[in-house]
């Protein structure tokens, strides 16, 4: 029998991975929100991985409580995600995918596009994803990591804050109201420039989110989750000194 997989957190997404880990011969560990993860360390020393699949809010605190012995092993696949949101704790590198389908109650996983990973387990997670029929890439550098990260926060970002504003779906978004969400992804990326702490080829990754809205047009620009984002993002600029008035006009009009 092949090594145990611990999936922290059973939400839609844990779900996925875990019927993948399932499918693809591994038994699976669940640990819900509220467990005492120490125990559970203490009764899983070496598991073949463990998938925090929390929401993007509970992520840190998560990290700050996690054994030592888990982090090798560690695989994130929350939105939003950047190195810092790691390396604040830790300086073992943890397997990182970057998850470009969704997964909404009572419907299954419709995938966008192949999701990118990088890491220890990058091929593990690529098998775990493939027995439930969704596409999935390893990439072969940290550099690469990071432009996928930035590509899907742009994506995210652009489409959840630009569509407070205009509602409907990314097509339309692009097609009806391309000056705004051109000026919400330079704000986007300015912040996202900020976060990296590096030069990012924005015509690339520009290109990479017009895949993304081309590979599923109807995808409906917000969810709850939207105003949220805006105010995060608003709170990484005023960090970094920046005006992104784009952004500030959106939140007055919509402040959540």
């Amino acid at each position: 029998m092949k090594n145990s997989v611990v999936v922290i957190g059973l939400g839609q997404l844990g779900r996925v991975f875990a019927g993948g880990f399932l499918r693809a011969g591994h038994p699976v560990v669940p640990v819900n929100r509220g467990d005492n993860l120490a125990e559970a360390a203490t009764l899983h020393r070496a598991p073949e991985a463990v998938v925090a699949a929390v929401a993007e809010g509970d992520l840190h605190s998560l990290l700050e409580a996690l054994p030592e012995t888990w982090w090798p092993r560690l695989v994130l696949l929350q939105n939003e995600l950047l190195p810092r949101d790691w390396e604040t704790f830790t300086a073992v590198p943890p397997t990182v995918v970057s998850v470009w389908f969704e997964k909404k109650k009572g419907i299954d996983a419709k995938p966008i596009l192949p999701s990118p990973v990088f890491g220890p387990a990058a091929d593990l997670v690529c098998r775990a994803l493939h027995a439930v029929d969704l596409p999935c890439r390893p990439l072969q550098s940290n550099a690469e990591l990071v432009f996928e990260l930035t590509r899907k926060n742009l994506y995210i970002l652009t489409s959840n804050i630009a569509g407070l504003k205009t509602g409907g779906s990314v097509g339309l978004l692009w097609k009806s109201h391309r000056a705004l969400a051109e000026a919400v992804a330079d704000e986007v990326l300015d912040i996202q420039a900020w976060l990296t702490g590096g030069t990012l080829d924005r015509k690339r990754l520009l290109a990479g989110m017009l895949e993304a809205f081309d590979a599923d047009p109807e995808h409906l620009c917000t969810g709850r989750s939207a105003p949220a984002r805006l105010t995060r993002a608003l709170s990484f600029a005023d960090q970094a000194g920046l005006k992104v008035p784009t952004l500030r006009a959106i939140q007055q009009q919509h402040p959540g």
